[in-house]
Order: C-alpha cells, then structure tokens, then sequence
C-alpha cells in the first residue's frame, strides 16, 4: 500500500450548475496517468484513504465529492438543498465537466458499490474518455439489487430488520418510507430515521467483523448520506432496470478489474458475475472470504490491478469469471 497521506497539490469548487458546487482534489504526479476515484454511498464523500492504492509517482489522482455530500455544496443535510437536482445523470454529467475542467483527455475509473454503478452509467455514456475500469463490490442498483438490500437480506436479520421497519411505520414501500422522512420538516424525525436506516446497514454487515461504519457517521454527515442514499434508492437510481449490465457491450476494449466477496450479503455476488459475462474485457476475482467491505485480500487484489495499469499492462483478455481468491 502507498500513503494515504499525500496532500493534494490542486484543489477546488466547480460550478456544475443548479446552484451546486462539487469539490474535487487532484494529488500525486502531475504528468502521471490520470485517474479519477468514484466514492461509494451514495453520499459517502471522498476519503483519502483511497490514495493507498495509487502509486503517487505513477497516477494523476482525482478525488471529487458527488453532489450534496462532502466538502461539495448545498450539502444535503440543508433541507433547502434541491434534491430534484442530485440524479445518476446529474452525476455523470458532473464527472464530465470535472474531465473537462481538468484538461484530462481520458482517465482510469476506480470505485466501488453504489462508486461501481456511477462508473458503469458514466463510463457507458463516455467510454471514449476510460482507460481502464477497477471495481471492489460490484453493485448496478437494479431495484432488484435495492429490494434484496432491504427487503429480502432480511430473513438473515429479522429482529434488525423488524426495527428497521418499525422505523418506517411498517410501510409497504419501506425505502420510499424512509425518503419521505428524510424530507420531513422536523430535525428530530430525520435524525431518528438516519439513525435506524444506518443501523440496519450496520447490521447487514455485521458478520464481517468491521464495526459499525454506518452508525459511526453522525450529525450533517449521517443526514446528508442517508437523505441521498434514500432518495436514489427509492427511486432506481434513474435508471432503466438492467440497463448498465445490458449496454455493458459499450465497455468492449476497456479493460477491467472487478472485485467481489462472495460473502458479500449485502450486494451478492450475482451481479458481478452478470456483469462479467456482458463484459469480455473485464477479469473478476471472487474473494471467498470477504463481504462487501472487503479486506486484506481484496486490498491487495486492487492494488495489483492499479499497479498494473500503471506500466500500461491490461489484463488477460477475456480472462472471464471463475479466477478466485481468498
């Protein structure tokens, strides 16, 4: 691993319209090969812990806050901060105009989980603009995907999952419930509804033994993240349902690198595997010992890919679905 300590030598705020302002850094090598990292979340915001995995002789790294979250503004914790305006296309968009104002002609996409699908829809809109593609915990949020995520993982869960409905009023839709209390005018009905929403998240991924780092978000940061996730979630994140593994035929001639923990309960393995098939340049490694956060083997497996495509050197072609570590 690389430090993660390395200040950016550029920093900003870009005007990407509709009164928002997305934060963007940009450290390492500033002749190196450009590379852009696609936060999880959504809503998360960037972490420099990212850098780790960037040789920072080797990249031009890009760090950016998606709107609403992180250093970026309105953040989405205001509840005057226009949510209407925060889609899947506005954050392609986004990313496109960071590209522009950069003066990057093409980058490499790092990312993971909810990071995976906005690299996917960005990457099928532009594919001329991606080097190469590395995913860890590949999600495409199908509603498929969202009604596994807090419906059906629930049999494995059910006291959890009995207070996370609880939480909801028993509602039928329960993340459109959960959205709806994102946007009530009290700060106290939001912030219980954040904190129930990250407990179930919490327990999703309890038996990876990680601790709690959805509870562990607090005050603007825990409502902001929640009222995003909420409001991508409940509404399929804008997208046709299977259109990104669908239109993966666009990704023909990037190479990749996808990632996936078989004992991912959150995200399973299912959708890398599909994803993998529509997309013949793409290698996945099934890491047989972790979940959706990952681990040691599945750090190691990313850096290797990034170093890798440092020097320039793409993956075995066609090297399919079945290679596995762990």
């Amino acid at each position: 691993m690389y430090s993660d300590h390395t200040a950016p030598y550029d920093q900003g705020l870009l005007d990407v319209g509709d009164g928002n302002h997305v934060h963007w850094e940009v450290s390492g090598n500033p002749e190196g090969r450009a590379a852009l990292v696609v936060h999880g979340g959504p809503g998360s915001g960037s972490s420099p812990r990212s850098r780790r995995f960037f040789d920072p002789e080797a990249y031009r790294l890009v760090l950016f806050d998606q709107r609403g979250c992180g250093r970026s503004t309105p953040h989405a914790s205001d509840p005057a901060a226009d949510m209407g305006v925060n889609t899947t296309a506005h954050l392609v968009a986004d990313m496109e105009r960071l590209r522009e104002h950069l003066g990057i002609d093409r980058w490499l996409l790092y990312g993971g989980s909810w990071g995976s699908t906005l690299i996917l829809a960005y990457a099928e809109a532009y594919p001329e603009r991606v080097t190469e593609i590395v995913i860890a915990a590949v999600t495409t949020t199908r509603r498929s995907e969202t009604a596994w995520l807090y419906e059906g993982v629930g049999r494995f869960f059910p006291e959890a999952h009995e207070r996370f409905r609880a939480g909801a009023g028993h509602a039928e839709d329960l993340v459109g419930a959960y959205a709806a209390l994102l946007e009530h005018p009290d700060r106290a009905v939001r912030e219980r509804a954040a904190a129930d929403w990250c407990a179930w998240e919490d327990a999703v991924l309890s038996l990876e033994g990680q601790g709690t780092p959805y509870t562990d978000r607090v005050d603007d940061t825990r409502l902001g993240f929640v009222r995003i996730c909420a409001h991508y979630f409940a509404h399929g994140a804008w997208l046709e349902e299977g259109a990104l593994i669908r239109d993966a035929h666009r990704l023909a001639g990037i190479p990749g690198v996808l990632i996936h923990g078989r004992l991912d309960m959150g995200g399973p393995l299912g959708t890398a595997w599909e994803l993998s098939r529509a997309w013949p340049d793409a290698e996945l490694h099934v890491v047989e010992t972790a979940g959706h956060l990952g681990g040691k083997e599945t750090g190691e497996l990313i850096l290797a890919a990034l170093d890798r495509f440092a020097t320039g050197i793409p993956p075995a072609r066609g090297a399919g679905a079945e290679q596995a570590e762990g």
